[in-house]
């Protein structure tokens, strides 16, 4: 049986204000990718997701990112490598105390926004986020995009490279993300994100931006929680994979 990872966005608020509904998300993914302060997120925000994450036996993973609590980490920068490595291994260590306060630990490494998309082809920052997991933790894995130069070199470094698939994100016809600042860089109607969910869990492939059918083999699917009716997508996506056949698990 085909199997697959849900991962999601999650912790993504600040003080009082909370962008998504964590502990509705918590029941339906198998894996928590979590703001760790440098886009969004705070110390009590994380504490508490970390407990109800630990709660559910759902996988935690620290969702690293540009110092950006403005722009919400979606923004461009220019971080030199000794910098962006110190930083990376600093957010994976703060979501690491919670994780363990709470009986677990952080289980993976992911990036977030802009970080995510400058690491698939850019080779400098890609070694420092690489060089900054392996300060934290050596045997983390790293989630990321297929073919990207992150994944590449985690992999050259003996970090386990996970790939991942976006039901809800348009593609190009070579397989990376159109950024969000395009028409139509986010598919926003529940029933095509439901449709490409199983296509990508199932058979590897997803219709690009240009309507060409691209190959996209992934071991995890992110859902975003940051979207209106975020939680009733991604139960929707959940029974649609089971009722396919697709075995919905943690990848680790």
């Amino acid at each position: 049986m085909t199997a697959i990872d849900l991962n999601a966005d999650l912790g993504e608020g600040f003080g009082r204000w909370r962008l998504t509904d964590d502990e509705q998300l918590l029941s339906v993914v198998t894996s928590a990718n979590v703001a760790c302060g440098f886009h969004a997120g705070d110390a009590v925000t994380m504490r508490r997701v970390c407990e109800l994450a630990a709660e559910r036996g759902v996988r935690i993973g620290a969702q690293v990112a540009y110092r950006d609590l403005a722009g919400f980490g979606r923004r461009a920068m220019d971080v030199p490598p000794a910098e962006l490595a110190a930083e990376v291994a600093y957010q994976i260590g703060a979501l690491e105390v919670f994780a363990r306060a709470a009986g677990t630990r952080v289980s993976y490494v992911k990036p977030h926004g802009a970080l995510y998309n400058r690491v698939v082809h850019d080779e400098e920052q890609a070694c420092a986020v690489v060089d900054g997991v392996l300060l934290a933790d050596a045997s983390l894995p790293v989630l990321g995009l297929p073919g990207s130069r992150l994944l590449d070199l985690a992999g050259k470094a003996g970090l386990p490279a996970v790939t991942e698939a976006f039901a809800d994100r348009a593609y190009t016809d070579e397989g990376t993300l159109v950024p969000r600042g395009q028409d139509g860089a986010v598919v926003t109607d529940p029933d095509t994100v439901v449709e490409r969910s199983v296509g990508l869990a199932r058979f590897g492939v997803v219709t690009s931006h240009s309507g060409a059918q691209i190959d996209v083999r992934a071991q995890s699917l992110c859902l975003h929680g940051d979207t209106p009716g975020a939680v009733e997508l991604a139960r929707r996506v959940r029974e649609k994979l089971q009722e396919s056949g697709v075995r919905v698990e943690a990848f680790i």
